[in-house]
């Protein structure tokens, strides 16, 4: 197939030109599994990317991360694509990357988010895009010889792409040595001090995270992690980054911060948290305690009012949906969806800066609540519950929170869940929860 016309022009005195074309049938999983780094990839139920190396890339540190990110995000890709342009929407060249849910340094030496700054986003070189189950192929490249350059990435991938390798879904790499921290007495002990600043008032809510660092039996291939939890996770959004160097960050979260269309804002509440059954009926029996807990309800509605709190600035409605039960393969979820119409246009990366950190993962008063956080956890989050996912030229996008995740090298993967701690948490049942939390991980290590 003929490539479509790409476009050509400059950022400052670099020349950024993009290529593209249609592809037949086949997987993203080839542009996975290439050299090339940074990587990304990203799947839900109605699109599939996968991407890789760097055109150009975007880094930023501290609490200005998301405004600095905006503006060179949209700098570089109005450089990238005009509205005469001959790649089709689906196809047009997108920023793809993440956060770190703190504005601060990581910790220590042996900290396994050491190669990742506190954001990071690229133009790739290569990006497949799979949607309503069509395919398209761009490429970028930058500099003097960038026209000659992207089109012959184009004709290369073009190649490459027309074999996929099998997916052997067994290959899983077995589990070693487990390090916890904290420990369950340590984990209670955090609790009992969260639970004293919530009955002193300092607190409403604060999710408290575990961390669980295996030692594997063989290296790691996550591409093949990413191309299984589809099976078992197809209605989350799974993703997976791994920057220029180091270890990559992956998961299969089924927690959406925002995505915006137009003036078009959809996110949800997600907090409150039980079991599967093991029957239907104790399945059934399990949801209808859920959606019948008054701490599960208190927790999850401090979450969906706090995220209305923060929408309503930018927005000239804000429409709450019925709480749900959001089911998984291993835990259940009280749910309630939220849709809002901006009163202008405003750019993603605004609306995530405005929602980052939701009480979901953070916890209320935020300031507090991440004081508490900073102070009691002793690993560092990284970019665990921070937003991950892609913005457009048009400065639309989609990001999740990078939960049901872990970061991983080869042998070693640390894997990340927490709980949300309100009036009558139990220490026990909250272990107990955060352990249901690691299964998606855990499940494709063992």
């Amino acid at each position: 197939m003929e490539p479509l016309r790409g476009e050509q022009s400059t950022v400052g005195e670099t020349t950024v030109v993009t290529r593209g074309c249609r592809l037949g049938p086949g997987s993203v999983r080839t542009v996975l599994e290439a050299e090339k780094r940074p990587r990304f990839g990203w799947a839900t139920p109605t699109e599939s990317i996968a991407a890789a190396g760097g055109a150009a890339t975007v880094t930023a540190e501290g609490s200005s991360r998301f405004e600095d990110v905006r503006a060179a995000a949209a700098a570089l890709l109005d450089a990238c694509e005009t509205p005469t342009g001959g790649l089709p929407s689906v196809a047009r060249p997108r920023l793809f990357g993440g956060f770190a849910f703190h504005d601060g340094d990581h910790d220590g030496e042996d900290s396994p988010w050491t190669d990742f700054p506190g954001a990071a986003f690229f133009l790739p070189e290569v990006q497949v895009t799979e949607r309503d189950g069509r395919r398209w192929l761009t490429t970028a490249a930058a500099g003097e010889d960038a026209p000659d350059r992207a089109e012959a990435l184009l004709a290369t991938w073009k190649d490459r792409l027309a074999e996929e390798p099998a997916v052997n879904a067994k290959r899983r790499p077995g589990i070693g040595a487990r390090e916890r921290d904290p420990s369950q007495a340590g984990w209670r002990e955090q609790v009992g001090r969260a639970l004293e600043s919530v009955e002193e008032g300092r607190l409403q809510k604060v999710v408290l995270a575990q961390a669980l660092r295996v030692h594997l039996q063989s290296a790691l291939s996550v591409p093949d992690v990413f191309a299984r939890l589809a099976e078992t996770y197809p209605d989350c959004y799974r993703f997976m980054f791994s920057p220029a160097d180091g270890s990559t960050f992956y998961g299969a979260t089924p927690e959406r911060l925002v995505s915006l269309r137009g003036r078009t804002v959809r996110t949800e509440a997600l907090a409150g948290s039980t079991g599967r059954g093991d029957t239907p009926a104790e399945d059934e029996w399990l949801a209808a305690e859920l959606l019948d807990s008054t701490k599960d309800i208190h927790e999850h509605e401090l979450v969906a009012e706090a995220i209305r709190d923060q929408l309503e600035p930018f927005a000239s409605s804000v429409r709450i949906g019925d709480r749900t039960v959001r089911r998984l393969a291993t835990v259940q979820h009280l749910r309630t969806s939220i849709t809002a119409e901006l009163a202008d246009d405003e750019h993603v990366l605004s609306l995530v800066d405005a929602l980052h950190p939701t009480p979901a993962v953070g916890g209320l008063p935020p300031g507090e609540a991440l004081r508490t956080i900073r102070e009691t956890e002793a690993f560092d989050r990284g970019w665990y519950a921070a937003p991950v996912g892609w913005v457009d030229a048009a400065g639309n996008g989609t990001f999740a929170v990078g939960i049901r995740s872990a970061v991983a090298a080869e042998r070693t993967a640390t894997l990340f869940a927490g709980a949300g701690i309100v009036a009558d948490s139990d220490p026990d049942r909250e272990w107990d929860e955060v352990q249901l939390k690691y299964r998606p991980m855990l499940d494709e290590l063992e």
